[in-house]
């Protein structure tokens, strides 16, 4: 990572107390549900686009690398809904935002601080002020007059909180696909059920919408066992501002908190089965978990084995074999 360096001490991730609720006021009306139904066309475009390239995958008859399909995708996505600029990068690998979020160098902040520096310019240079996204929202925190004030963000905090958005939504959000790819192609059974699920939604193949999409309970649940089995970060930390006691035990101002998510994710006390990929689960009734296990379209190991990094990563790309839903499968 390169870590809280420089302006990027200016990030809503590594703020504190009141510069951080500042920040956190400004930037989240950007994620309400009223913003995220206007750029659903958005993400629905760059969605025919990852299925046309699935579909040519598909074709050449060789296994995908998930993660590069997924992770060109979700950067079309965030760039596309964020700034408004299409990057194609699902069709163009080698174009730049896609090499610099791949190397997280010094070269690649300067990058994207430059970046925004210019669509800032372009925006102000035509005149565009209906455009709903993040780089819009925090440009509307300036007065037209460019006077201080403390609800402004300043241009070096425009950079830093769209970098840390760039970053984490291509590396966190594609990696999560990545993890919930593997486990459809794990479990079959699971895979039907959500595919009947979207027929069910979707009659005839119809365009997907956003209340159509919202309507998926089978879907949520698939995000949240994935989330459960994959959560993005290991561990959380915090610290005590204060002297605190909880349940009796007394935690001093200063004290480090760690909660460990990923094992207690995984612990029996709490989750039945803790190992198995159950979307049942997450129903607020009773569930059972009975799944035949194991498709022969996956071509990686089980279980999978993952890496020391900051954000939960497999050790080795998981590779899946492309089958339309339109011909014909048999089983290896």
């Amino acid at each position: 990572s390169f870590g809280p360096v420089g302006f990027m001490k200016k990030a809503i991730t590594v703020s504190e107390d009141e510069e951080w609720k500042r920040l956190r006021t400004l930037l989240s009306p950007t994620f309400t549900s009223g913003k995220l139904k206007e750029m659903f066309p958005i993400i629905g475009q760059y969605g025919e686009t990852l299925v046309k390239n699935l579909r040519r995958e598909e074709e050449k008859g060789k296994p995908v690398i998930i993660k590069d399909i997924l992770g060109a995708y979700s950067m079309d996505v965030i760039i596309g809904t964020s700034f408004g600029v299409n990057v194609d990068s699902l069709n163009n690998p080698e174009d730049p935002f896609m090499q610099k979020a791949k190397k997280i160098l010094k070269q690649s902040v300067n990058f994207f601080k430059n970046f925004v520096t210019r669509m800032k310019k372009n925006r102000l240079d035509s005149n565009q002020k209906t455009r709903v996204d993040f780089l819009q929202l925090m440009m509307n925190t300036q007065n037209s007059k460019g006077e201080a004030s403390p609800k402004a963000l300043s241009d070096l905090e425009m950079a830093a909180q769209t970098i840390i958005f760039i970053f984490a939504g291509y590396d966190a959000t594609s990696t999560s696909i990545c993890f919930m790819m593997y486990e459809l192609a794990t479990y079959p059974d699971v895979q039907k059920k959500l595919q009947d699920e979207i027929d069910r939604a979707l009659p005839n193949k119809a365009p997907v919408t956003y209340n159509a999409l919202m309507d998926m309970e089978y879907l949520d649940m698939m995000v949240n066992e994935t989330l459960r089995l994959y959560p993005i970060a290991v561990r959380l930390e915090r610290v005590s501002k204060k002297d605190v006691e909880i349940n009796g035990v007394f935690i001093p101002k200063g004290t480090i908190v760690i909660v460990p998510t990923y094992p207690l994710h995984r612990d029996p006390k709490y989750w039945p089965e803790p190992e198995e990929f159950c979307p049942e689960r997450h129903l607020q009734q009773g569930f059972s978990c009975k799944f035949t296990n194991v498709s022969s379209a996956i071509l990686v190991e089980i279980p999978l084995k993952f890496s020391r990094q900051p954000i939960l990563q497999p050790e080795n790309p998981i590779i899946l074999k492309v089958v339309s839903r339109d011909k014909p499968t048999t089983r290896a």
